[in-house]
Order: C-alpha cells, then structure tokens, then sequence
C-alpha cells in the first residue's frame, strides 16, 4: 500500500483501539482526543494524516513546525497544533503565534514569556504544566511538589489560559503510577485536562482519565530524524 493508505488504516486502528479503551474505562469515546505526533515527518507524510480526517497534532520543535504548519494550516481550516516538545523562552512569542496548545510549560521563567507574549501577539493559546512524574533529570517539568505553586503563579497572578497538565512517564516504569499521580494533581487543582499515553501506553492513559493522548510511532511509522 501507498503510504497515505498506511497512515489511513494506522489512524483508524488507533482510533478503534482508543474508543475501545475508552469504552472498557466506562467513559465516553468522545472522551479522549488523538494527538497525532507528527515531528520529524514532512509535510507530505503529514497532509495524508490530514487527508483521512485527523485535525489535532503534536511538534516538538518550533522551527520545524514554524517551517511546515503554516502552509497545513491554510490547507485545512480547524487544524489544532500543539507543542508537545520543551520551549526555551526565547522562543516563546513564536510558539504563542503558532500553536493552539502549548503542553510544556514548566517553569516560571517561561509562565512569564509566554505572558508577555500573549499580550504582544493578542493570542492565547492553551497551555498545559508539564510534570516530571518520574522526578528525571534529563527531562523538562516541574516536579510533582512544586506544581501546585507554578499552577497557582500561572493561572492566579499572570492569568494564563492554563487548562490542564501534562506527563511523560519514565520508559521503564509502571506508567498507570504517573498518570495517577497526574490525575490526582489535575484533580486538587480544578484542572479538566490530561495529555498523557502515547503509542505503547495510551490506553492505560485513557483508563486513567486522560483527555488528550499522543501517538505518533503507532500512526506514521519510526521517526526519521
């Protein structure tokens, strides 16, 4: 099969697997929305993912997206970008012109960026505080003892859209302990959204309460870069 046949069926599996887990949790398959991960694959590779109906992805990277979105986007009306990969802070006003959610925000240095930004560009996107569930010192997030005070600085005093939070469990551990722990951070701070699960996990994520769950390897294949 061509390759926009393989991506089709790779959605429709995935969509299948995740309305199925949904269902299994006692939830409603609207419930979850599928980020497709497209980093790394090019604009063609993605414009067929466009082409079989899916309208939500996730980048990493500003530039890569700042290089291949803006063109999609014009292409097809209703796209929801979502920066899925950490943000330096002088990148900030270019994530705020580009993306509809930012899912990495993570420090205070950034929560005031992206609030300066904001006011600049008179656009505000969602944003989502990533948690270092698996306290790793390679990754980006606030650790779990200090979310609730960056989400209080965040949402109270720079009056950020902020509308949930995100995770990435540690590779070799339990993923259902994080996204618990997650849910459970989410649910003291009156917070309605969870990004969490990806390809070898979402359907865990999705009995653990997660609203947006980002699968990229499951639906394009392995990255290639």
């Amino acid at each position: 099969m061509p390759p926009e046949a393989n991506i089709r069926e790779n959605l429709g599996h995935v969509q299948a697997r995740l309305a199925k887990a949904l269902r299994e949790a006692g939830r409603g398959e609207s419930d979850a929305r599928l980020i497709a991960v497209s980093k790394s694959h090019d604009a063609d590779t993605v414009r067929a993912a466009l082409a079989a109906g899916q309208r939500e992805f996730g980048e990493n990277r500003v530039q890569e997206a700042q290089a291949k979105w803006p063109a999609l986007k014009k292409e097809y009306p209703g796209v929801v970008l979502h920066l899925i990969g950490p943000l330096q802070s002088n990148k900030a006003a270019d994530a705020v012109a580009l993306f509809d959610v930012i899912e990495t925000l993570d420090r205070p240095k950034l929560a005031c960026a992206l609030a300066e930004a904001m006011a600049k560009h008179n656009r505000r996107p969602l944003c989502l505080i990533q948690v270092n569930t698996g306290a790793e010192p390679q990754k980006s997030g606030i650790p779990p003892e200090e979310a609730d005070a960056l989400i209080a600085l965040c949402r109270d005093e720079l009056k950020l859209p902020v509308a949930g939070l995100m995770c990435i469990p540690p590779l070799d551990e339990e993923p259902s302990l994080h996204f618990a722990l997650l849910g459970e951070i989410a649910r003291r701070n009156g917070l309605a959204e969870l990004s969490m699960g990806m390809s070898g996990d979402f359907e865990i994520a999705a009995a653990f309460g997660a609203t947006w769950v980002r699968v990229g390897t499951a639906i394009f294949g392995a990255r290639t870069g």
